[in-house]
């Protein structure tokens, strides 16, 4: 990439190509893989392993709880700080670098922890360095891709999700037999992929000059939001949120669904969660490429929301349902059709209802919220359901079910877009 740079520190981007696509897409994974690995199987092996089988669904939603609370402040902090970032080697790569090492050796603190005490440190550690990558990583969107192309690269970058929880949870099953290698071998793939990224990345250039001072009131603006104001906005915040609840429900607490409702072995459990991963997302990505070309030829949102929405609570009723393996497995291909298109088209519907084009950034931020709340308060949440069910998985499942239809529900009121 090349382009003249402007006082601001701002470049006019030239096209982007397919090697940059690739390699950028591939980095933008690498974050997924290394958090979502550990999230669908190790951690609550990990876990298990040091508190024991009754104990465990409350020290996972402690861990789980705390990190996913971080997240919340991370992810807006990081990215105002790394647009303040005037260093030599550029604006995004220095947290691209550092947020990668300080969250491998988190990964590593988890993977070698004593007891949950120890865990928890060093999950909140890689919790808030790889939100700084991820920071880093978003931002070259709008630093480097022209306009034309953003829907294009954004459209490659929404698979990379499914894609990383399919790789993490093939790798950890590779090395069921050796717990450390379970947590560190998608690091490893991860960093070779961050660094060949940001190495290669001519990125974006703040001067010494130019850079604003941080204060504390950049830092309250930042989650600033005014529902009776931007009404829509609040409905699509609410609604990802509700949405974003039911699959924290499902991912955090699929592992101990397996061994508690369905019986399976624990040495089956990764084998199990890589099939049915594989499964949920072959049908993702075919349900997410088509649905987001048919909502643009339509040019209608809501519909498309709504009903995915709608599917995904119908596939977790059916996993509540479920007494076996195969029920599961129907269970979440039906939730890969769901999750699919919400996530090619609440995009798109969200973008349609910023409140200011000129802070789609911050808004955009903020928004960011509601995808990382839930991973804190539906953890928190869990046990309770579960002591008042007499620790029924079923009830757990038919809640998030719930979640789903009432994120559809969100969708109505909303009036700007169709």
């Amino acid at each position: 990439m090349s382009g003249p740079l402007a006082r601001t520190g701002r470049r006019l981007p030239a096209p982007v190509r397919a090697g940059f696509v690739t390699t950028y897409a591939l980095a933008y994974m690498s974050v997924a893989l290394m958090l979502i690995a550990p999230l669908l199987v190790t951690l609550a092996l990990k876990i298990r392993s040091l508190v024991g089988a009754e104990q465990a669904p409350a020290s996972l939603a402690l861990v789980t709880g705390v990190g996913g609370l971080l997240t919340v402040f991370a992810a807006p902090v990081f990215g105002r700080l790394s647009d303040r970032t005037p260093s030599a080697y550029g604006m995004r790569r220095p947290w691209m670098f550092g947020g990668l090492a300080c969250g491998v050796v988190g990964i590593a603190v988890v993977a070698v922890a004593p007891n949950v005490a120890v865990v928890l440190g060093g999950w909140c550690l890689a919790q808030l360095a790889f939100n700084a990558l991820q920071a880093a990583l978003v931002a070259v969107l709008p630093d480097q891709v022209p306009l034309p192309q953003r829907g294009t690269v954004s459209g490659v970058l929404g698979i990379t999700v499914p894609v990383a929880a399919v790789l993490g949870t093939f790798l950890v099953q590779l090395f069921e037999g050796s717990q450390l290698a379970m947590f560190l071998a998608p690091c490893a793939i991860g960093a070779v992929l961050v660094v060949t990224f940001a190495a290669r990345l001519d990125d974006r250039r703040l001067a010494l000059d130019d850079a604003r001072p941080w204060s504390l009131r950049d830092l309250v603006a930042a989650f600033q939001m005014h529902p009776r104001r931007d009404p829509d906005f609040a409905w699509a915040f609410a609604g990802r949120f509700l949405f974003i609840c039911a699959y924290a429900f499902l991912t955090t607490y699929q592992a101990f669904y397996l061994l508690e409702k369905v019986g399976s072995a624990e040495a089956e459990v990764p084998r199990q969660v890589f099939l049915a991963t594989s499964v949920q997302s072959a049908v993702l990505v075919v349900a997410s490429l088509s649905a987001g070309r048919l909502s643009d030829r339509t040019g209608r949102r809501k519909v498309f929301v709504a009903t995915a929405a709608m599917t995904y609570g119908v596939a977790l009723f059916v996993i509540a349902a479920a007494d076996s393996f195969s029920g599961f497995l129907v269970g979440m291909a039906i939730s890969g059709l769901g999750f699919g298109t919400y996530l090619a088209v609440d995009l798109a519907l969200v973008a349609d209802v910023l409140p200011d084009a000129a802070d789609s950034a911050r808004d955009l931020g903020l928004f960011n919220i509601a995808n990382a709340l839930p991973y804190a308060l539906a953890p928190a949440v869990a046990p309770v359901i579960l002591a008042a069910s007499g620790d029924s998985y079923s009830v757990l499942y038919a809640v998030a079910g719930a979640c789903a239809l009432l994120a559809a529900a969100a969708v109505v009121p909303i009036r700007a877009v169709r």
